[in-house]
């Protein structure tokens, strides 16, 4: 399948960098020509514009930093859609966009999916990345390969759009878990614990968690280089609240984890790391969050292997 990806950033890059690795034949496309040329060199083939990408691949990718991007791209895209062409929107977007875009691309003759993924760019890096996709079992199963190759765990979500509500939840619980570290690593050193003690302690008890073992390393060691900014985790929370708004839920932490981040914002900027969140309470307590021996970026040390679909309990398509 002839493969176009549009959006080389932080995420988008090093989905790309896998299908170019496996040997997918990849035309890109970016904004940036630096990112672009990058891929060129290491074979990749360039669009002009994304009118280009649909006219020339089977399935074009999109992973894009907002809904505002991805209409732009495929309001340029549409006039080529037909039978046999397939939209793959990797962002992370609201459900009634995604449903309203991918609606268009349905009534031209082709197919769509949401298909957000999740665990961080040290795994999108290696293959190693998790990835929802939703849409009919049909169209999942022609670009299960391709997903089997940027991601390992593949979960099929059910219709179009749902793969995105749940990526904007995982989004939001991982969100909540690293404010509730970071006070728990301001109190504990405020109470004389030592950092290292205290990552461990957490690592190897019931209050450890993914985002702990990644982005805890790279709070204490300083850097907070996570590859992903406050601005996006302000997108991201606000696309949940508005989930729970249409829903009727009166969600609690929810509101103020949104009011959270838009101090932060206001203090160190949008593209601030979203780990630097804790200068708001180093600032607080004039407390140091750092010990030696972290990592300054997270690495996937485990090995590339082929992705393989998981299925809910008690399901097997």
């Amino acid at each position: 399948m002839k493969t176009g990806f549009i959006g080389l950033g932080n995420v988008g890059g090093k989905l790309a960098g896998s299908l170019l690795r496996n040997g997918i034949d990849l035309t890109v496309h970016d904004l940036n020509p630096d990112l672009v040329a990058g891929f060129t060199a290491r074979g990749a083939q360039a669009a002009d514009s994304p009118a280009q990408m649909m006219q020339d691949c089977e399935a074009v990718i999109t992973c894009l930093p907002s809904p505002a991007a991805s209409d732009a791209v495929l309001r340029q895209m549409l006039p080529h859609v037909g039978p046999g062409k397939i939209w793959v929107e990797m962002s992370t977007t609201d459900e009634a966009e995604v449903k309203r875009l991918g609606a268009q691309v349905i009534a031209a003759g082709g197919a769509a999916v949401d298909c957000p993924v999740s665990g961080g760019c040290h795994r999108a890096d290696t293959g190693n990345i998790s990835i929802f996709a939703g849409c009919d079992r049909a169209t999942f199963e022609r670009i299960l390969p391709l997903l089997k190759t940027m991601g390992r765990r593949i979960l099929h979500t059910g219709d179009l759009g749902s793969a995105s509500v749940l990526k904007v939840m995982t989004n939001y619980l991982a969100t909540a878990n690293l404010l509730t570290l970071c006070e728990a690593l301001v109190t504990m050193k405020a109470a004389g614990m030592d950092l290292a003690t205290t990552y461990q302690a957490i690592a190897i008890s019931s209050g450890t968690s993914f985002v702990h073992e990644t982005e805890s390393q790279v709070i204490l060691n300083g850097s907070r280089d996570i590859n992903f900014t406050m601005d996006l985790v302000k997108k991201d929370i606000g696309l949940f609240q508005a989930i729970a708004d249409r829903a009727g839920v009166p969600l609690e932490i929810s509101p103020l984890m949104i009011s959270i981040f838009e101090d932060g914002i206001r203090r160190y900027g949008m593209r601030a790391q979203s780990d630097d969140i804790i200068r708001r309470l180093e600032e607080a307590t004039g407390l140091d969050i750092t010990a030696p021996g972290f990592p300054a970026q997270m690495v996937d040390d485990e090995p590339e292997e082929p992705g393989y679909e998981v299925h809910a309990p008690g399901r097997t398509t």
